[in-house]
């Protein structure tokens, strides 16, 4: 048994054009049972988006790292990471990663002369384990879980703010009151993290419904490899497939996770 993951993503044809790099970026971790991901999608009016989506991911899984230091200090039995931690316990731990990820931005304005606010992006957060579930957004972007026998479900509705292409990103300053956190008892057998490139057709946006026919092959697809992050040919081909990019020119980002039992 154990967590099978990939992330991967690709620059959208309007910054191709443009060329302008990929601004988005997501990761992940693995810490025996316990996974740890990230996903970044860096503000179109940030001047260096792409650098801020990288460093706010990388500092996220550098930060939640411990996290099976801190559940070892909380529960005797931790090798089984059976007791999910309460809403109040996740939202100060991803309090305390944010506050992680904008001193480290802060830091890098500092020494390569930029604005903060050159840095902005959005940001998707989840530790899971075999018996839990605790996630974060702030911005949007979307997360889709698929609970044990039972059917995909968006866990967020992404923050559009008032105006069209507005949301909220992890340098505003109500960063924090924004975000939005949940934690979910019981096995989650598949996890998808993305941007907002891949919403339209990800998601049914009349009623905010994850949308079964994308995600289920990328599930299959992580089913049958046994090493997706070597085999990673099928994602990279979908994310820049002529079908999908005619459906969006944005930057797009998947971060797929299965508990695998086998």
């Amino acid at each position: 048994m154990g967590w099978k993951a990939i992330a991967r993503y690709a620059t959208g044809t309007s910054h191709q054009e443009q060329e302008i790099p990929c601004q988005d970026y997501g990761d992940y971790r693995i810490f025996n049972d316990v996974i740890v991901g990230a996903v970044a999608d860096g503000a179109g009016s940030a001047k260096y988006a792409d650098v801020g989506a990288k460093l706010a991911v990388e500092t996220t899984l550098k930060y939640l790292s411990r996290i099976s230091e801190y559940l070892r200090k909380r529960q005797r039995c931790w090798e089984r990471f059976s007791h999910a931690l309460s809403e109040t316990e996740a939202k100060k731990l991803f309090t305390k990663t944010l506050a992680k990820v904008i001193k480290e931005l802060e830091k890098q304005a500092v020494t390569k002369d930029y604005l903060v606010n050159d840095l902005a992006c959005t940001l998707l957060v989840f530790v899971a384990t075999p018996h839990w579930l605790i996630a974060m957004q702030i911005g949007d972007g979307f997360m889709v879980i698929r609970p044990q026998d039972s059917e995909y479900q968006l866990l967020f509705h992404p923050d559009k703010g008032e105006f069209a292409n507005e949301t909220t990103f992890i340098t505003s300053v109500n960063a924090v009151n924004e975000m939005q956190v949940k934690v979910l008892p019981g096995e989650q057998e598949f996890i998808c993290a993305s941007t907002d490139g891949l919403e339209k057709v990800a998601i049914r946006l009349h009623d905010w419904k994850a949308f079964p026919p994308f995600f289920k092959p990328l599930e299959e697809y992580l089913q049958e490899t046994s090493n997706p992050k070597e085999d990673y040919q099928y994602v990279d081909d979908f994310l820049n497939s002529e079908r999908l990019n005619s459906r969006t020119d944005d930057d797009k980002t998947l971060l797929l996770c299965l508990w695998s039992r086998e």
